[in-house]
């Protein structure tokens, strides 16, 4: 078997990262500037530095991390899509101010999955026709009750492609989640379709990209996705909404490829130059969204590590406020204040400080010095003051911040990829950072958080040492209904009958979605698809009269996460 070494890129907001692994050890890192009008050009770029560390024997896997979707959702580029929504009775869509085009067609699937009422094709046309005069170029379809019964969505699909407008992609609801969410399922389905050509376009770059490296083997290509797995460039064309996010994601696979501590209580925090991103890990396991991810105050269904992300960073702007006795108060962010004088920029900010101070070796340390006094002359302050001050408020702001996420989640129940359900105890027994930032930022932040720390090794790249760590994962929500002897997996669109229903018990549900779970993995053709686990599960009797006529099991199945540790 030939050796394989694996290629992880990080495209980030101002960097784009990668490194080179082989045999669980970093061999080599890189840097390029992020050119948001010409990925191409970056990543290229990237890709051949870090590729004048491969030895030119074996085969290159390339795992890449984007922000692409994040983007095109938080400035609103993606493409304009409507969204044919089947309800049923009890749902006012215009109380829930989706913020995008829905289109209410008559039709109903009961909470059974039964079909109680059918579809009218002329009202689905008359959707599609008005979708695309008001501008839709993409489509979605979401039925209330779609995961457990997909096939009305399937047919406004098949009713818009024999006899409607023509639409770049349209996404069926069912094919993202299996959850029970209704809102929250349109939102994922409409924000899948309006990102869908970013991601073609995207996917169509790589390949370039691959082909023009024909000397190297780039066997294959992964995307990372925000729970912290994996995915083909395939599938990222058919879910491209699930590549939200993977930013945070790999610095949390990062830490765990990374860090020292193993299987204990961390929390992660990476120190960018506009934002700092904080994490959860909880006996070793990340602690993962309760509902999905919720990108730019949309709230989708999506599966996603949970992050909190801070307007704080290396570059963040500098506030003064004059208190009643006269002494002044710093405080930093949240947005980014520009270039740091050191490195030839016009703004005074956080890494000017450090520079200073001698703790940060970053460009013109007099440029910050000079600056630093430029700003407490107002205040009748000398530079060393002003800068031990700027650090203060960074220290403090991001202990608030991280003691205020867990505040907020020992008020909630978590889930992570162990079934840990509001465990007992979560705070966190050590800090770990990463980001240029870190090195300085992490050690005071520890001090008055009172617990150890660790800065990761390949600090300021440790996102790409995620991305390239990281490994696929997949999942499935399986419904079993007994008394209706009918068992669905939305994400396969699936829909089965239970054969000796009666006989059809937890053990049996439990069974046939870890088997589905496998061969859905072998179908995305994902490594060791036979290591699944359950991750979540719900059972309970319908009850007619006096007698139990059948059981209903929901159960959550996924081939189980894993990170490769790097030596």
């Amino acid at each position: 078997m030939k050796s394989l070494y694996i290629v992880g890129i990080d495209v980030g907001g101002t960097n784009t990262d990668a490194t080179l692994i082989h045999d669980g050890q970093v061999i080599g890192m890189a840097k390029a500037p992020t050119n948001h009008h010409a990925l191409f050009e970056s990543t290229s770029e990237v890709l051949q530095k870090i590729l004048d560390y491969y030895p030119g024997k074996g085969i290159i896997q390339l795992q890449l991390s984007t922000t692409l979707s994040t983007n095109a959702i938080v400035e609103g580029t993606g493409t304009p899509t409507a969204l044919v929504a089947v309800p049923g009775p009890g749902v006012n869509l215009d109380t829930l101010e989706l913020g995008f085009p829905v289109y209410s067609v008559p039709g109903y699937v009961d909470h059974r999955g039964r079909e109680v009422a059918s579809l009218d094709r002329t009202a689905v046309l008359g959707a599609a026709f008005a979708a695309k005069r008001n501008g839709a170029q993409a489509l979605a379809a979401a039925g209330k009750f779609s995961h457990r019964n997909p096939g009305q969505e399937q047919e406004i699909a098949s009713i818009i492609q024999d006899g409607g407008p023509q639409f770049e992609h349209i996404t069926l609801g069912h094919r993202l989640s299996g959850k029970a969410n209704f809102p929250r399922r349109m939102v994922t389905a409409y924000l899948n379709s309006s990102v869908a050509q970013h991601q073609a376009r995207f996917v169509e770059m790589i390949e370039e990209l691959r082909s023009s490296h024909t000397g190297k083997v780039i066997e294959n290509v992964l995307i990372l996705k925000a729970d912290g797995g994996t995915m083909t460039l395939a599938d990222s064309l058919e879910r491209p909404v699930e590549t939200i996010l993977s930013g945070p994601a790999a610095s949390i696979m990062g830490a765990q490829a990374l860090s020292k501590y193993v299987d204990e209580n961390i929390v992660v925090v990476d120190i960018g130059g506009t934002t700092t991103d904080i994490a959860v890990i909880v006996n070793g396991e990340p602690v993962f969204e309760r509902n999905g991810a919720v990108i730019s105050g949309y709230r989708t269904l999506v599966p996603a590590l949970l992050t909190q992300s801070v307007g704080l960073g290396g570059d963040s702007e500098i506030h003064s406020q004059t208190a009643h006795d006269g002494s002044v108060q710093f405080t930093l962010g949240p947005r980014r204040a520009g270039r740091a004088a050191a490195l030839g920029g016009e703004a005074l900010t956080p890494t000017d400080a450090a520079a200073a101070l001698g703790l940060a070796d970053v460009g013109d340390r007099e440029r910050s010095i000079q600056a630093l006094k430029k700003f407490g002359a107002k205040f009748h302050l000398d530079e060393k003051t002003v800068a031990q001050r700027i650090l203060e408020a960074f220290t403090r702001q991001l202990k608030e911040a991280v003691e205020e996420l867990y505040y907020s989640l020992e008020n909630v129940p978590l889930y992570t990829v162990s079934e840990i359900l509001a465990p007992p105890e979560i705070r966190p027994s050590a800090i770990v950072g990463l980001g240029a930032p870190a090195e300085v930022f992490i050690p005071l932040v520890a001090e008055t958080l009172d617990l150890p720390y660790e800065v990761l090794p390949y600090s300021e790249g440790a996102n790409a040492v995620g991305a390239g760590a990281a490994q696929p994962t997949a999942a499935i929500t399986f419904h079993a209904d007994t008394e209706l002897a009918v068992m669905t997996i939305p994400e396969m669109g699936l829909q089965e009958k239970i054969e000796r229903s009666l006989l059809f018990d937890r053990k049996r549900a439990k069974q046939e979605a870890l088997h589905h779970a496998a061969h859905y993995a072998r179908e995305l053709g994902l490594p060791n698809p036979e290591d699944v686990q359950v991750v979540e599960e719900e059972s309970f009797n319908v009850v007619r009269g006096f007698y139990t006529a059948g059981q209903i099991h929901t159960i959550r199945a996924q081939l189980r996460p894993r990170v490769r540790r790097i030596k």
